[in-house]
């Protein structure tokens, strides 16, 4: 059976973000222990914002490698979670195919099948296949594990996944991007507004990368911003 509308939940996110941030940044630049620093730190936010968008703006990522945050996600196909794993700094703690049961068989239908009902008809049908096949084999004995070799990538997920700030603003700046594929974009997006929701000041970081480089560097440009190699040219030839 289908599942069409993807849930993603922000579980964790440290209540003092911007007091730890704003320690690792003055410990770097001060004098003082980061202890002392901690410690007599003040309520004026804007003043520690104000440091921390120079440093982040300067390239010292290391100072928001601290903030861990962790979502909650459901109804993701096994497509896009495929490509989620390939993030290097990220944990993750998913449903397994080896232990559950995929007798009801829940999958994601992508975007541009649903606007093709003759595709989506046949593509349904497949699924239904593959559901009433899985089923047979699991009847006659076959384990789960070897079973869910007929699984298709559309196959419906579940998933608690965790990473850094500094990792956040890297998945963001490259999977908002237009080329992306709909449907990690679309969680990705999810993740950054719940955060946004918590700490405002973020939105400027969690953007795809053309903005905050001011430029697009893939090899095809979806007429945001111009290419990198058009911008050199620009400067060379004024």
């Amino acid at each position: 059976m289908p599942k069409k509308e993807l849930e993603v939940r922000l579980i964790s996110i440290p209540e003092n973000l911007i007091d730890t941030i704003y320690t690792a940044c003055r410990t770097c630049y001060s004098a003082d222990g980061a202890v002392e620093i901690y410690s007599n730190l003040t309520q004026d936010n804007e003043k520690k914002l104000s440091l921390i968008r120079r440093v982040i703006s300067s390239g010292h990522y290391s100072t928001i490698e601290h903030i861990q945050i962790s979502f909650a996600i459901n109804n993701i196909s096994r497509a896009a979670t495929h490509q989620l794993v390939r993030h290097r700094h990220m944990s993750f703690s998913q449903k397994s195919q080896r232990y559950v049961n995929e007798k009801e068989f829940n999958y994601i239908v992508p975007s541009s099948i649903l606007q093709n009902q003759n595709l989506l008809n046949r593509f349904e049908s497949l699924m239904t296949n593959i559901a009433d096949i899985y089923n047979e084999f699991v009847a006659a004995g076959i384990k789960k594990e070897d079973a869910r070799a007929i699984l298709p990538n559309a196959a419906a997920s579940s998933m608690v996944a965790s990473l850094n700030l500094r990792e956040l603003i890297h998945l963001a700046n490259l999977r908002l991007c237009t080329r992306a594929q709909l449907e990690i974009r679309q969680l990705v997006k999810k993740m950054c507004e719940l955060v946004v929701e918590r700490e405002p000041w973020l939105k400027e970081h969690l953007v795809p990368k053309c903005e905050r480089l001011g430029y697009c560097d893939e090899d095809n440009s979806c007429g945001r911003m111009p290419l990198k190699a058009e911008l050199i040219k620009e400067k060379i030839h004024g």
